[in-house]
């Protein structure tokens, strides 16, 4: 039999009575590339944390090594060799690099901290994952893909024998996702197993030696990479055939209910567009290109220097986000957890917040209609909660960001903008909203999209618009749109 590292066995988890795992057994091989797949709220996470010490189990036991692993906390799991590099990274901003790598285990030479030593190493650790990246940096002034580095930095340094992955490639570009892939496979080379959890089904073919499927706190089963497809993935995830997952486009020919001229900012320059109602428009192009700052300046989280907007033909003063509302423009943003959503409220709360004066009459709430009406687009979207009560910071990626999208469809605004609406949601509810984004669009709301995702681009819009550096370089339609020709014009 192959040398088992970590072996979970009859692993359960409740929260109020509720399962979140439910008898989870699962081995993992010493020296294998382990992914693990699910829809949100499949029990993911969950099984991470049983694992590194963040939450105690209900039922089962795991065992490390041949040993019973009964950690009291992430950094007792780290003491014994398990260690996580979550999707919100770990790390403190205000220190640097090298303090971060050396965090809890500081090395001291005669009875002071010996910050050469702690740098020089660093330095090498960083350099043999692959990695130019001045240790005396603050880890706020880093890219994503330098934190999560860092974080990698640590965990080699803890000599840790199992590392976990939680949607390693979210914050990262195409590029940052080929460097990380290598970085995986080096840590694999010198012996580390690697637990690596994705909703990208490409990255988890092309990485991984076995995948093990979750749903709904089950384990559906456990197989060889090569002996799979994407597809046999999809259906154990979902219990269901996904056959198609973009809708069809029904193209609209209906009044401009949008327009913006001349948008310019520090970072956006003369940016001018129109949107029609019914009419999904994607925008195009790389990481800094200005297309989440031009939406800031419609939305009016962001001063715009000169430009003028217009909705339904007539000009609008938008300086902040109240007035892009008062006009009808909702924005979800692509950081739901910081931007879209108070995380220590309930999904209740939430979800009314933009709505809240519309369902307010001569000082009073009126909750009962506000909860059937947030409920019955709960009901629609398929936000797997206890009640409208739950805490959102409790809830999965997917269903936060089923929060985020409620409060719109609550109010009922005529233009929304979604950023990066799928960033780390399963192929399942992908459908679902992609469902949801049509039909809204065949109920003439203009809609706008910012994907960094080609293919959700391409399969979604009726126009796509590309940027670069703050301009806008062109504009592609119909059979216009490939991935050939938005790159083309992202490089411009």
């Amino acid at each position: 039999m192959s040398d088992i590292i970590l072996s979970m066995r009859n692993v359960t988890k409740k929260y109020y009575g509720i399962k979140a795992i439910d008898s989870i057994s699962l081995d993992i091989v010493r020296g294998e590339i382990h992914g693990i797949v699910g829809e949100n709220g499949a029990g993911k996470s969950t099984l991470i944390k049983t694992v590194s010490g963040a939450i105690s189990l209900t039922d089962g036991e795991i065992y490390f090594e041949n040993e019973l692993l009964k950690p009291e906390s992430p950094v007792d799991a780290i003491k014994k060799g398990i260690s996580v590099v979550y999707q919100e990274f770990n790390l403190l901003p205000n220190m640097a690099v090298y303090e971060n790598v050396f965090f809890g285990m500081e090395i001291k030479k005669n009875g002071f901290l010996d910050r050469p030593a702690m740098r020089e190493k660093s330095k090498l650790i960083l350099e043999e994952l692959g990695f130019d990246i001045d240790v005396n940096s603050k880890v706020k002034n880093l890219s994503p893909a330098y934190w999560q580095a860092t974080e990698i930095a640590k965990s080699i340094n803890h000599e840790v024998k199992l590392i976990i992955m939680d949607e390693p490639s979210a914050p990262l570009t195409e590029k940052e996702v080929d460097q990380l892939f290598n970085v995986v496979r080096k840590l694999n080379d010198n012996g580390i197993t690697v637990i690596y959890i994705s909703h990208k089904l490409n990255e988890i073919m092309e990485l991984t030696d076995r995948i093990s499927i979750l749903r709904d706190g089950n384990l559906i089963k456990t197989v060889e990479t090569k002996n799979t497809t994407e597809q046999e993935l999809i259906k154990n995830m979902v219990g269901r055939e996904i056959n198609e997952i973009y809708p069809d486009k029904e193209y609209s020919d209906q009044e401009v209910i949008l327009r913006c001229e001349g948008l310019t900012s520090d970072k956006v320059h003369n940016v001018s567009f129109e949107v029609r109602k019914g009419e999904i428009v994607g925008f195009g192009g790389l990481v800094g290109a200005g297309r989440t700052e031009t939406m800031r300046l419609l939305f009016g989280a962001d001063n715009k220097t000169s430009g003028k907007i217009f909705v339904e033909n007539q000009e609008v003063n938008i300086k902040c986000p109240v007035e892009a509302i008062k006009n009808g423009i909702g924005l979800i943003p692509e950081d739901r957890k910081n931007q879209g959503l108070i995380l220590n409220k309930s999904i209740y709360l939430n979800s009314l917040l933009p709505s809240l004066y519309d369902y307010t009459k001569y000082m009073f709430i009126d909750f009962k209609k506000s909860r059937e009406d947030i409920k019955e687009y709960t009901d629609i979207l398929k936000l797997k909660a206890l009640n409208l009560e739950q805490i959102c910071l409790n809830l999965s990626g997917g269903n936060q960001q089923k929060v985020v999208i409620t409060k719109w469809l609550l109010k009922n605004c005529k233009i929304l903008i979604l950023d990066e609406p799928t960033r780390g949601i399963d192929v399942g509810t992908k459908q679902e909203i992609y469902q949801l984004i049509k039909d809204l669009a065949l109920e003439g709301k203009a809609i706008i999209i910012i994907s960094s995702e080609m293919p959700e681009l391409i399969g979604l819009s009726h126009r796509i618009l590309v940027m670069h550096e703050g301009n806008l370089t062109g504009e592609l339609k119909g059979e216009q749109i490939t991935q050939e020709a938005i790159m083309t014009l992202a490089a411009l």
